[in-house]
C-alpha cells in the first residue's frame, strides 16, 4: 500500500510538473517513466555521491550518445522558473515588461560582442578559411554600445558580459568598461576571453570595473593548443590564469570545449587544476555553428565527462563523499560540483543533452548591432539601423520589448541545430 501510494503522488507531481510545457501524451509518459527509473537508480548511486540532482545518473557508464540523450528535454516548468526568478529578483531594480518573454523568462543577463575580430582561429569557433568582417562602419560604436547597454541595465539587466571574437583587441575596451560599470543598476561586467593578451590588459580592466572573467583553454599541452587555435599562445593563458589569481578573482573560470579524439583524455587533468587554485574548469559540451564542422561523433556527452570525473575523484573520504553538488540558481547555466580538498570547483554546460532553456535569462547584442534572442535561434534584429536613423529610447524599448516576446519556449535538437543556418561562433560572440 505505501508503494502504491508514493507511485500516485509521483504522477500528480509529474503532471504538474510538464502541464506548463503542453507536452505530448507520449513525452509524459517518457518523462514520468524517467523520473521513476531516476529515484530507484539514486538510491544506490546519488546518495552516496552526494548529488541533489541526479540528471546525469540514467547516462553514466553509457560511452555513446543515444538518440534519448540527444532528444533531452528541460524538466523545470516555466511557471516555477518565473516564481523563483521572480523572488530572487532584489527591489532596487525594477524588472521591465521589456525584458520578459511569453514564457515567463525575465532576461537580466546581457551579452555584449564588442568586435568580431579575434588573435586565435579555434577550430569549433572560426572555419579554416576564417570568415569575412562586417566593416568597422557598420559595427557599434563606444557611445551606441554604452547607450544601448543603458537601456537594458534601466529595464533590469544587473550583468553584462563582454565577448567576442576576442573583446580584450578592441583598442577602447578599458573605456567600454569603464562606462559600463557605472551604469546604475548593474551588478557585475564579466568578460569571456581567450587569454593571449589578457595579462597585461587585467590590471587597467580591473580598476575599470571588471569583476568576473572567464578564460578559454581547451587543452593543457603546448602542442596540441597550436593545433586547436592554429596559433602559438599557450604560455601567455597559463600566464593571464595565474595573474588573474594574484590579482584576486575568486573563481577564475576556465571554459573547455571538449571534442572526442582531442582532448578528452585531459579531463581529469584539468580537473586536478582546481586543486591548489581557486578555478572554477567548465567543461562544454561540443556546439554545432557554421563552419565548425561539427559532427555527433565528437560529441563528449556530459554523463561521459561526469563518469570520467567521478572515477578519477569520486572516492569516498571518512564515509562521506568527495564529490558533491552545489546549489545553483534556477537561472544558471552550469552545473556546479565541488571536490573535497580542493580549492577551486568544477561545472558542466549541457547545451546539447541538456539544455537550460527553461531558466534562460541571457540575451545578445552582437558587434553589428543585431539582438538576438537565443544563442541556437537564427532570427536577429538590428538595433544599430533604428538607432542611427534617430530612433528614440522608448522606440528601441518597443524593438527589444518584440524581440523578447518571439522568444521561443527551447531552441532545437542538437541534430536540428547542426542543419540550421546560423553564424559562425566568432560573429556570434562567447
Amino acid at each position: 500500500m505505501l508503494r502504491k501510494k508514493k507511485r500516485k503522488k509521483s504522477a500528480v507531481f509529474t503532471l504538474s510538473l510538464f502541464s506548463p510545457l503542453r507536452t505530448t501524451k507520449t513525452l509524459f509518459v517518457y518523462q514520468k517513466f524517467v523520473l521513476t527509473m531516476r529515484r530507484c537508480y539514486s538510491k544506490f548511486t546519488a546518495y552516496h555521491l552526494g548529488f541533489k540532482n541526479s540528471n546525469f545518473l540514467l547516462q553514466v557508464g553509457s560511452g555513446s550518445v543515444t538518440r534519448r540523450t540527444i532528444a533531452t528535454t528541460s524538466e523545470r516548468s516555466f511557471s516555477n522558473y518565473a516564481a523563483q526568478v521572480g523572488q530572487s529578483q532584489t527591489k532596487d531594480n525594477t524588472v521591465s515588461d521589456m525584458l520578459i518573454d511569453s514564457f515567463g523568462r525575465l532576461h537580466t543577463y546581457l551579452r555584449i560582442s564588442l568586435t568580431e575580430r579575434c588573435n586565435l582561429r579555434c577550430q569549433y569557433c572560426m572555419p579554416s578559411e576564417g570568415v569575412e568582417l562586417t566593416p568597422n562602419s557598420d559595427l557599434l560604436s563606444q557611445s551606441e554600445i554604452v547607450r544601448l547597454a543603458g537601456l537594458f541595465v534601466s529595464a533590469g539587466v544587473n550583468k553584462i558580459r563582454l565577448t567576442g571574437g576576442e573583446p580584450t583587441v578592441r583598442k577602447d575596451i578599458e573605456e567600454i568598461c569603464m562606462q559600463l560599470s557605472s551604469l546604475k543598476g548593474l551588478k557585475n561586467l564579466a568578460i569571456t576571453t581567450n587569454g593571449i593578451t589578457l595579462a597585461r590588459k587585467l590590471p587597467k580592466l580591473q580598476e575599470c570595473g571588471l569583476d568576473s572573467l572567464n578564460i578559454s583553454l581547451d587543452t593543457l599541452v603546448p602542442a596540441k593548443f597550436e593545433f586547436l587555435t592554429r596559433r602559438k599562445g599557450h604560455d601567455r593563458v597559463m600566464k593571464s590564469i595565474d595573474t588573474a589569481i594574484e590579482l584576486g578573482y575568486n573563481p577564475v573560470k576556465v571554459n573547455c570545449v571538449l571534442m572526442r579524439g582531442l582532448n578528452d583524455d585531459e579531463i581529469c587533468d584539468f580537473v586536478d587544476l582546481t586543486r591548489d587554485k581557486p578555478i572554477n574548469v567548465r567543461f562544454i559540451e561540443f556546439m554545432p555553428f557554421d563552419g565548425n564542422v561539427w559532427n555527433v561523433k565528437k560529441l563528449v556527452p556530459y554523463a561521459e565527462v561526469m563518469d570520467k570525473v567521478v572515477s578519477c575523484y569520486g572516492k569516498q573520504v571518512k564515509g562521506f563523499p568527495s564529490i558533491k553538488r552545489m546549489q545553483d540558481h534556477p537561472t544558471e547555466t552550469a552545473k556546479n560540483f565541488t571536490i573535497d580538498g580542493h580549492c577551486g570547483s568544477v561545472s558542466f554546460i549541457t547545451s546539447m543533452t541538456e539544455h537550460f532553456c527553461a531558466g534562460c535569462n541571457r540575451l545578445r547584442l552582437l558587434a553589428d548591432g543585431n539582438f538576438k534572442v537565443c544563442l541556437f535561434g537564427p532570427s536577429e534584429v538590428s538595433l544599430r539601423d533604428p538607432l542611427r536613423s534617430g530612433a528614440d529610447d522608448e522606440a528601441l524599448r518597443e524593438i527589444i520589448g518584440a524581440a523578447v516576446k518571439r522568444k521561443k519556449a527551447a531552441h532545437a535538437g542538437m541534430l536540428d541545430i547542426a542543419k540550421t543556418a546560423n553564424r559562425p561562433m566568432i560573429h556570434i560572440g562567447g
